[in-house]
């Protein structure tokens, strides 16, 4: 089975694409809105901030988790006992970031708010009636005013040779959110579960959007739009020595929303950082 990138300017793109979520947990969009140009850019000038000594003048705030995140406390997938091979950097509107590069991320951080609204729109619009009733209020307005969705700028180094046993990019995890926005990075790695247990590539031609959904999203929805593990795979061959960057936006709904008769997102967030070690 493999991914297919769902044109978004075709008259079925919101079916089409709801279906790919349902089945897959993720969804591929091409000749989607959000420009090329400006991926591009960020992903170039991100590249020479992770090689440079600045990015440690932006060590993260461990209250408001904004800033730089070193490789020596990246994230242990939950579940796995070897940190991931990355470092990576947290905008948020408010937070903290280096000045050269905050008109970029801001322009970028408005543009995908502005299609994550119209896609979890559509995910409502194909929501079964007997499922959308548990909402507490439309998908897409959980979103508005929040101040909880995040950017991250990740860089994955290239290997050295020297890394624990063991360890990968990205260790297969879910995401907390809602849906989480990516262009597709500048190398391969992306990996989805099936739900048969098999792994598949996620299509990475620039250009392509993925999308897929969140725990948050599976909450609200009681598990008829599946939060789906990922990961991302270490490269081989001569692919070892090129960096990876990748650019996700983590949908947050403001902590009062309510997903579930359990949960509202802020205690659920809090729930999955502690799990996490991040808090």
């Amino acid at each position: 089975m493999i991914l297919e990138a769902v044109d978004y300017q075709s008259p079925t793109a919101a079916q089409d694409f709801v279906k790919s979520l349902r089945e897959t947990g993720f969804g591929v969009l091409k000749n989607h809105p959000i420009r090329q140009q400006l991926v591009s850019d960020i992903y170039q000038n991100w590249h020479d901030f992770f090689n440079s000594e600045e990015k440690h003048n932006f060590r993260y705030n461990v209250g408001t988790q904004d800033g730089y995140f070193p490789p020596d406390v990246s994230e242990t997938a939950k579940g796995h006992s070897k940190k991931d091979i990355k470092e990576y950097f947290h905008y948020y509107p408010w937070g903290q970031c280096p000045t050269a590069h905050k008109a970029e991320l801001a322009q970028y951080y408005q543009e995908a708010n502005q299609l994550a609204e119209q896609l979890l729109g559509w995910i409502e619009q194909y929501t079964p009636n007997d499922i959308a009733s548990h909402y507490s209020q439309p998908l897409s307005s959980m979103i508005e005013k929040s101040d909880q969705t995040l950017l991250r700028v990740l860089h994955y180094p290239p290997l050295k040779g020297d890394e624990e046993l063991g360890a990968i990019r990205a260790g297969a995890h879910e995401d907390i959110n809602l849906i989480t926005i990516l262009p597709a990075a500048n190398e391969p790695g992306l990996q989805v579960q099936l739900k048969n247990g098999d792994w598949i590539d996620v299509p990475c031609d620039f250009g392509n959007l993925i999308v897929n959904i969140g725990d948050m999203l599976q909450e609200a929805s009681a598990g008829y739009f599946p939060s789906t593990s990922h990961r991302v795979i270490n490269p081989e061959g001569t692919d070892k020595t090129k960096a990876r960057i990748s650019l996700p936006l983590f949908l947050h709904p403001r902590p009062d929303v309510k997903l579930s008769e359990r949960h509202t997102a802020g205690t659920y967030l809090h729930e999955r950082l502690v799990e996490l070690g991040v808090i």
